[in-house]
């Protein structure tokens, strides 16, 4: 019943929202009763059973309304529900009527918002018309500004089309015209001015250009292939003239060639010229080039040579001068030279210095300026100064024909080759000449690395151009050092102990022949090692040994064939060690001889003063280790002779064997060791001895107290070591 309340008020807030709802109401509320009749309205008769109604949604209906707290409240307390929902219809009722009123109150405003709602209607109506005339018009406009976009487009187009031809064509034209000031200016200026050499491009440019139009056969190209064919024809002219006065002005006397070679790369352009537009004027300049030069340098070179050769020493090493061979007054190589600045075959001296990088990299010999000072120069200052001229000289050539001919790889070799080819053969052949008969064996490895350095330079500067040229030199000189190290050998093997003077302890000119010999090659072969070499210096060093070791054996005292030994293995030590390393192996091999030697002539000096105590001491240390030492219970005379003997004459015998040994070495430094280490050998044997007679086999003998007490000994010994 509520519900159908509910419902018909709904109902009638439907109808009042309708058009004219306020007109309809009011007369509604004329026809029927006063607001007092209307209090009495009554909705008793109203049907809900009506067929209207379907009984599904009935059914959940109720079940709402049983979900509804009010009507639990009132099933849970027992109320009359037909007493209940008249007093619900009541207070409906209430609601209604109180509704109603409050719409007939508001019925004025509610007509008012109706009138303003259709105005704005008719308003939103002349909107809406002038939106659809805005959308139609713009329309319109954009179909226009389409329209426009295809004209931009497409005129675009037009434009980019005709920049490009405008583009081609302005090139085309300036290329095709010649400009009056590049005709006055190949026809009229100096070929040394800024500006012929900027029309000289020009020109050059126009010709390829013109080169190129003909092979496309551009009817335009007829009309100034004339003019640029003559202007061609003047250029060429023109640069060929002063190329050739260029050449021909190497030619003078006394002319720094370096100034016009300068000059030439300044306009290195001229020959791109004639080699793009006249091979055959280019060929004509280049052979007058090679043929100019070529010849400039062979001369050049070989009155360089002859002059340097005027300043070296006169006195050079013939096939006799090797290290075997006897020192006679006849050859004096080892005595005083008669030459002052003069150096010797076998000794490097400062010949070595040649191959420092000051002096390498200096400046050549003037050979009429160390003529007139009256100089003297070995071979391989000559050599040094010589392929220093061609090393420097060949690099900037290399370089100059690599940039002004434009020339690279085996072009490059080619023409380089072709220059210096005459110079190179004329060294080659000299030197071959004079490497046939030279026997100084020094000159010969200084010049393999003068050599070596020189070829070590032009790689640094990426010059390629004389390496077949340093194979050469050194295709000359490794053999010819190889032959003159074996002749020494073999002279060395075969020299004649007997047939070399008198004897001598000192050391002999052979070995330090040999020693200076060694330490040259030595330090000079540490910076470019050479198997070879050190194979030969191997075979020369056991010569040497074998000879020292023969001489020696023509002594008929054992300490004179040691004094000998030691004198000869301790200076060729010490020349050994100013120049080679101290891990050589020619060093590590003398030090050795040097110290087994030198053990062996302590035992011998101390033989004669102590050799009774000595053999007593390494004959009881021996029954010691066996433990036999009782075997010498019975020799209690002997130790006192020992004993007293000892005590008696050892200062005597220590400076008499300290006298002796400075006397037979020629090294004060060396004999001052031995007799350190006699010496302390002489201790150690003395030392020894106290501890053998310690044993309880010799501790009842009385003459242990004559004993010398040990550290005594020792001070008393310091006393005779010679101070160096």
């Amino acid at each position: 019943m509520a519900d159908a309340v509910l419902g018909f008020v709904g109902a009638g807030s439907d109808v009042n929202t309708g058009g004219n709802s306020t007109q309809n109401v009011m007369a509604y509320l004329h026809d029927e009763k006063t607001d007092g009749d209307i209090t009495n309205l009554s909705l008793g008769e109203l049907d809900i059973t009506t067929d209207e109604f379907i009984l599904d949604e009935v059914d959940i209906h109720i079940q709402a309304n049983l979900e509804d707290d009010l009507v639990k409240e009132a099933l849970k307390t027992g109320v009359d529900l037909r007493q209940y929902s008249k007093q619900v219809e009541v207070e409906l009722r209430k609601i209604e009527q109180a509704s109603i009123k409050d719409y007939i109150k508001e019925s004025q405003n509610i007509a008012s918002l109706h009138n303003q709602i259709t105005a704005c209607d008719s308003i939103l109506e002349r909107m809406e018309g002038m939106l659809s005339g805005f959308q139609s018009d713009l329309s319109s406009i954009s179909s226009e500004i389409q329209t426009l976009q295809q004209q931009s487009v497409s005129m675009n187009v037009r434009l980019k089309n005709r920049q490009a031809v405008r583009s081609h064509l302005s090139q085309l034209v300036d290329e095709l015209v010649v400009p009056g000031a590049m005709i006055s200016t190949i026809l009229e200026s100096p070929v040394t001015e800024q500006e012929f050499l900027e029309q000289l491009h020009e020109l050059n440019s126009k010709i390829n250009f013109a080169k190129e139009l003909s092979f496309r056969e551009t009817l335009a190209c007829s009309d100034i292939q004339d003019i640029v064919d003559r202007l061609k024809v003047k250029a060429v002219s023109k640069i060929r003239e002063f190329i050739l006065q260029k050449i021909y002005s190497f030619r003078k006397p006394m002319t720094n060639y370096q100034i016009p070679q300068n000059t030439l790369l300044k306009y290195r352009f001229f020959y791109q010229f004639l080699l793009a537009n006249e091979r055959t004027v280019a060929k004509e300049i280049r052979d007058e080039y090679v043929d100019t030069m070529s010849k400039i340098y062979y001369s050049y070179f070989k009155s360089y040579s002859s002059r340097l050769l005027k300043v070296q020493y006169e006195e050079v090493a013939d096939k006799d001068d090797l290290m075997g061979v006897e020192d006679t007054a006849k050859k004096g190589f080892f005595s005083k030279p008669s030459l002052k600045s003069r150096n010797t075959i076998f000794t490097l001296g400062q010949r070595g210095a040649i191959l420092s990088p000051a002096e390498l990299e200096g400046p050549i010999l003037v050979p009429h300026t160390a003529q007139r000072g009256d100089s003297r120069y070995p071979y391989e200052t000559l050599f040094r100064s010589q392929h220093y001229a061609l090393l420097d000289n060949g690099c900037r050539e290399f370089l100059f024909l690599s940039d002004f001919f434009m020339v690279i790889g085996n072009s490059a070799f080619d023409l380089f080759n072709s220059i210096m080819g005459k110079t190179l053969g004329m060294f080659l052949k000299s030197m071959s000449t004079y490497v046939s008969d030279c026997y100084d064996s020094i000159a010969i490895f200084l010049c393999i690395h003068i050599i070596l350095r020189f070829r070590a330079i032009t790689t640094k500067r990426t010059i390629p151009a004389l390496d077949k040229y340093w194979d050469a030199v050194l295709e000359l000189l490794w053999p010819r050092f190889e032959l003159i190290l074996e002749m020494n050998i073999q002279s060395i093997r075969s020299t004649d102990p007997q047939k070399l003077g008198v004897l001598d302890t000192r050391p002999h000119y052979i070995t330090r022949r040999y020693a200076e010999f060694s330490s040259a090659i030595v330090s000079i072969n540490q910076t470019f090692p050479n198997e070879r070499t050190n194979t030969l210096l191997g075979q020369l060093q056991v010569e040497v040994e074998n000879f020292v070791l023969k001489m020696a054996a023509e002594f008929p005292s054992r300490r004179d064939q040691l004094i000998f030994l030691i004198n000869n293995y301790d200076m060729m030590l010490g020349v050994l060690m100013e120049r080679a390393a101290d891990d050589s192996k020619e060093v590590e091999s003398f030090q050795q001889l040097l110290l087994a030697r030198t053990q062996e002539f302590i035992e011998e000096i101390l033989s004669p003063p102590f050799g009774g105590m000595i053999a007593f001491v390494k004959e009881a240390e021996a029954l010691m280790e066996k433990g036999q030492l009782d075997r010498l219970k019975n020799e209690e005379a002997r130790i006192t002779q020992l004993i007293r003997g000892f005590s008696s004459t050892w200062k005597q015998s220590v400076e008499s064997m300290s006298q002796e040994v400075m006397r037979s070495f020629t090294n004060f430094k060396n004999g001052t060791s031995i007799i350190q280490g006699a010496l302390t050998q002489l201790i150690q044997y003395y030392h020894g001895f106290h501890k053998i007679l310690n044993q309880p086999t010799f501790r009842s003998l009385a003459v242990r107290s004559e004993l010398i007490n040990l550290h005594h000994l020792m001070v008393e010994v310091k006393k005779h070591k010679p101070n160096f």
